[in-house]
C-alpha cells in the first residue's frame, strides 16, 4: 500500500478490524519511512450475477425486481414486507452461493415456486400462473390438483 503522505510503499498494520456490516475490512497502517498513519479498507469484489433470460438476453441480478414480483405474488395475502424481504435476501444468497456467474431465469423462478409454495397457496397459484403460462382453466385446475395432492413434489 502506498503511503498517502510520501509515496513509500512500506508500511505495517498496526490495527484490524471489520466495518460496514462486515463487508470491508478497516486496517490502520504506519508508513516506515514517515511514521505517519492512514487507513485503507480492504472489500471483496463484487462480479455481477447475470440472468439468463428464456429468449437469451442477459441482464444483471437484481434483488428489488424479485421482491417486486413476490409482492404481486402475494397482494393483498396476509404476508409481512419483512417476510418478502427474507424470502428475497434467502434466494439472493442461495444464487450467489452457487459460484456462478450467470443463472438461469428458470431457475430462479423454481426457487420463488418453492418458497411460495410453502408460505402461501394462493400466492403460489398466482405466480405459476405466470411463470408457468398457464394458458386456460384446466391448466390451473391440474396445478390445484397437485397442490392439493399430499405427495404434490412440484
Amino acid at each position: 500500500m502506498r503511503c498517502p503522505y510520501c509515496g513509500t510503499v512500506e508500511d505495517k498494520v498496526v490495527d484490524s478490524r471489520s466495518s460496514k456490516e462486515s463487508t470491508a475490512i478497516r486496517r490502520r497502517r504506519e508508513c516506515l519511512n514517515c511514521g505517519r498513519r492512514f487507513t485503507t479498507y480492504e472489500s471483496i469484489e463484487d462480479t455481477p450475477l447475470m440472468v439468463v433470460k428464456s429468449d437469451g438476453r442477459r441482464e444483471p441480478f437484481d434483488k428489488n425486481k424479485l421482491f417486486s414480483k413476490l409482492h404481486l405474488a402475494c397482494n393483498k395475502r396476509p404476508i409481512s414486507m419483512d417476510r418478502l424481504e427474507e424470502i428475497a435476501d434467502r434466494i439472493e444468497a442461495r444464487l450467489s452461493g452457487t459460484g456462478e456467474r450467470e443463472i438461469e431465469a428458470n431457475d430462479i423462478g423454481e426457487l420463488v415456486i418453492n418458497e411460495l409454495k410453502d408460505l402461501d397457496q394462493v400466492a403460489y397459484v398466482r405466480f405459476a400462473s405466470v411463470y408457468r403460462q398457464f394458458k386456460d382453466l384446466s391448466d390451473f385446475e391440474k396445478e390445484l390438483r397437485q397442490l392439493a395432492s399430499p405427495q404434490a413434489g412440484g
